[in-house]
């Protein structure tokens, strides 16, 4: 069965409501598994020797590969006669809360901050945020505020955005990202908390982490 083939039969066995799952895709030839990580790489996989593990997310939160994006990798392997193995690891659903009661525009920034890392995966590493800012009579303050995560001006008015890493690598630690939000809540700055790009199960070798590319801009 084609890898494409054999994905589609997995996320159709997934309950309803389903918003994240993982694959384990396993190189049957350990010396093809480096041709098959370029290949890979459009979906972000974590790689362990010959197995990558691939989260694929149902919706449009942009926290994981889309399953179409996941089908033409795997597409891409079998037109490269890279044999492969893929089997399911697990799936997250989403919150019933989540699905069916608006949450208040006046939320905290530090209890919005909770909510985003509850939601993502459990091997999390490094996660591309922005802090949208509920007027622009904030960003003085705010950038004072949110120094400790190095904020970056980009997107609207009054928008900044950042990096956080879980464990270790390029980014603010999770724990001082939620306390910085959490001084903007202490003097009366509202606004909107999303994640822009995360990955997972990310291994370093010899850099600090991966590297994005916004609007020709390395983040």
């Amino acid at each position: 069965m084609a890898l494409a083939e054999r994905l589609n039969e997995i996320l159709a066995g997934l309950p309803r409501g389903w918003e994240r799952a993982r694959v384990d895709l396993t190189i049957e030839e350990p010396e093809e598994a480096d041709r098959a990580a370029i290949i890979l790489a459009p979906a972000t996989p974590g790689r362990s020797g010959a197995t990558f593990h691939v989260h694929v997310a149902s919706g449009t939160q942009r926290l994981a590969a889309t399953p179409e994006m996941v089908r033409r990798v795997l597409a891409r392997l079998d037109a490269e006669g890279i044999r492969a193995r893929i089997r399911p690891v697990g799936h997250e659903e989403a919150p019933v809360a989540a699905a069916t009661v608006a949450e208040p525009e006046s939320r905290a920034l530090a209890t919005q901050w909770d909510a985003l890392v509850a939601r993502l995966p459990l091997d999390w590493s490094d996660l591309y945020a922005e802090v949208e800012l509920d007027s622009t009579d904030f960003l003085e303050r705010g950038a004072l505020l949110l120094a400790p995560v190095n904020p970056a001006r980009y997107g609207g008015p009054a928008g900044f955005r950042f990096r956080a890493a879980s464990l270790k690598g390029y980014g603010v630690a999770a724990g001082m990202a939620r306390r910085c939000l959490e001084r903007l809540d202490e003097e009366g700055i509202t606004g909107r908390l999303r994640p822009l790009r995360v990955l997972s199960d990310t291994h370093l070798a010899a850099t600090q982490g991966p590297v994005w590319l916004v609007g020709g801009r390395s983040v």
